[in-house]
């Protein structure tokens, strides 16, 4: 099924791909269609489609084109002032200017107070994490320090940059998929105090590290040097205990169970507002919040809050005839009156689901999950007539650690006075 953003070929919200080049698609994964549609600048895929309200099958040509894989994936206005800015793409060679473009046109909007979203991103070019690092804490300031392996080595800092610093509270916040650059960024802002970390731990990822190719294709990975907070906390996870795998497949804690504090690495510093952290595990999130916990029955509850939109944009629930979408305006944000999910459209949506023993839904299982339920067939509401964009900001509206981050706000400002960093030209 097609959820995302068309393309121009005229792809549909809800568009069931049926065949690629001939090929029966039918059974194929997202994966797998993604796949076999993509390919060089320029080539042509032909595509058949099934799609609501139309007796026949859809024929369609693709030509592929360039992807654009932002650092920012999204940004827009929570209630009370707060700023969202998802920076999850990762940190590339515009990460910077994308954040002052979305920080920009957030404070147009009445921005007084941020969130940084850390989360999932992997990392990437050092020295635009130090720019956005630059864009908190005054310049001249150690961002990061790199120390290498043999005690003769010298220790290299990299230091924020001179310019405008932006003196509003702010909350960051990671999980155990931010890694690297992201961890960076966070141990930075955590050390001097200048933001409140919410989440979970981050990946603990900080080699700096070479590959040496040998014979028959492989490769030695030689560590020369790691990664230090501005304090000196190390920003390797200790792996010593365990092994590669479990190192690997290391995740934000378990969103069903009790946050447990690690036992102590290293040396502790503390922070200007008195806080003691070590290193040697990661970066530790001031609040440690679970993440939002799925089951078998929200998985089945998304599915049916697809099909139900599916229709239901195509115009095809009856006496929701005005939901029809004839196409997506590819807005990437919802405004907080948009889309609300009426009882009666809620009702239409249990009947429909029930309706159809192939859900494994009954209304009991549905009404103990109705606020769930509720938010991602608005969430698929907004896919379909806005962006992708939009329906992950309805669903990081229900996210428990987003609500965590605007509740710690004030302390945001606390901890913002603390600092006293304030707002200058260079």
């Amino acid at each position: 099924m097609c959820r995302h953003r068309p393309r121009r070929a005229g792809l549909r919200y809800g568009d069931r791909f049926l065949t690629v080049d001939g090929k029966d698609a039918r059974e194929w994964s997202s994966a797998e269609v993604s796949k076999n549609v993509r390919g060089e600048k320029g080539t042509s895929v032909k595509i058949a489609v099934e799609r609501v309200g139309s007796s026949t099958p859809v024929s369609l040509e693709i030509t592929s084109g360039g992807v654009p894989l932002p650092s920012i994936r999204n940004y827009f206005m929570l209630p009370n002032g707060i700023g969202y800015v998802g920076l999850i793409g990762g940190f590339q060679e515009t990460t910077v200017s994308e954040l002052d473009e979305a920080v920009n046109s957030l404070r147009k909007q009445g921005m007084k107070s941020l969130i940084l979203d850390l989360r999932t991103n992997p990392g990437g070019i050092l020295e635009q994490a130090v720019e956005v690092v630059s864009r908190f804490i005054p310049a001249g300031k150690t961002v990061v320090s790199v120390k290498g392996r043999s005690k003769y080595a010298q220790t290299r800092e990299l230091l924020s940059e001179g310019g405008e610093v932006d003196d509003f509270p702010l909350v960051v916040m990671i999980n155990g998929g931010s890694a690297s650059a992201s961890e960076i960024v966070a141990g930075a802002l955590q050390d001097y105090g200048r933001a409140v970390l919410v989440g979970s731990n981050s990946f603990g990822k900080g080699l700096v590290q070479r590959i040496y190719p040998m014979p028959f294709g492989t490769g030695l990975t030689l560590t020369t040097a790691r990664y230090y907070t501005p304090f000196g906390r190390s920003l390797q996870r200790d792996y010593s205990n365990g092994s590669i795998y479990q190192y690997y497949v290391h995740e934000q804690d378990d969103a069903s169970s009790e946050p447990t504090a690690p036992l102590p690495v290293g040396s502790p510093i503390t922070t200007p507002g008195g806080k003691t952290l070590y290193g040697g595990r990661g970066i530790e999130p001031d609040v440690k919040v679970p993440a939002m916990a799925f089951s078998p029955l929200k998985q089945r509850l998304n599915e049916a809050a697809f099909f139900f939109a599916r229709q239901l944009v195509a115009g095809k629930i009856a006496g929701f005839e005005n939901l029809k979408v004839e196409r997506q305006n590819f807005n990437q944000s919802v405004g907080a009156n948009d889309l609300q999910v009426s009882d009666k459209l809620y009702e239409a949506f249990r009947n429909f689901t029930t309706s159809d023993p192939k859900s494994g839904l009954t209304a009991e299982n549905i009404e103990s999950q109705g606020a769930y339920a509720r938010m991602r067939i608005r969430l698929e509401l907004a896919t379909a007539n806005y962006s992708n964009e939009a329906g992950a900001q309805v669903l990081l509206e229900f996210d428990p650690q987003v609500a965590k981050a605007v509740e710690v706000m004030p302390d945001a400002a606390k901890a913002l006075q603390t600092v006293a960093y304030s707002r200058t030209t260079k």
